[in-house]
């Protein structure tokens, strides 16, 4: 007798997880996944970032941090609000805070640059997938999709 490959859905409340498993046939928003991807991830860069320019001494060390820990805040915060339109807006706004970086330590200008062009990608590509995810369970259940 052979074990299972992966975990069963009890196998998560065992180990003391009180999420429910996921329905069958739904699965997140490949959008909603790539642009917190993205947001995080400048989040750890703004912090090497404030690092940099605290070496550097390019301000106060006081305001190197706050403004840097600020902005770090707001990625991560606005990673948890993409549920919402919203958010998409909020990150399209950070885009251009993680850009201004640049005016402290000029090297942000094209780590920024980076960043900007990921997020336009992951909004792009996971909006494409979403959208051809819906196509297909659409004619899987028998019925034309809209748009």
């Amino acid at each position: 007798m052979t074990e299972p490959s992966g975990p069963t859905p009890d196998a998560s409340r065992a180990r003391g997880s009180d999420a429910a498993p996921a329905p069958a046939g739904t699965s997140r928003s490949a959008r909603r996944q790539f642009a917190s991807t993205i947001l995080v991830l400048e989040a750890f860069v703004v912090g090497f970032g404030a690092l940099v320019a605290h070496g550097l001494q390019v301000a106060p060390a006081t305001v190197v941090w706050g403004v840097g820990g600020a902005l770090a805040l707001a990625l991560v915060l606005v990673a948890g609000m993409l549920r919402w339109p919203g958010g998409y807006v909020a990150g399209s706004a950070l885009q251009v805070a993680l850009v201004l970086t640049g005016l402290g330590v000029p090297t942000m200008f094209v780590v920024g640059a980076i960043f900007v062009v990921l997020w336009v990608v992951a909004l792009r590509l996971g909006g494409r997938i979403d959208r051809e995810r819906r196509e297909r369970s659409a004619q899987a259940d028998g019925v034309r999709p809209i748009g």
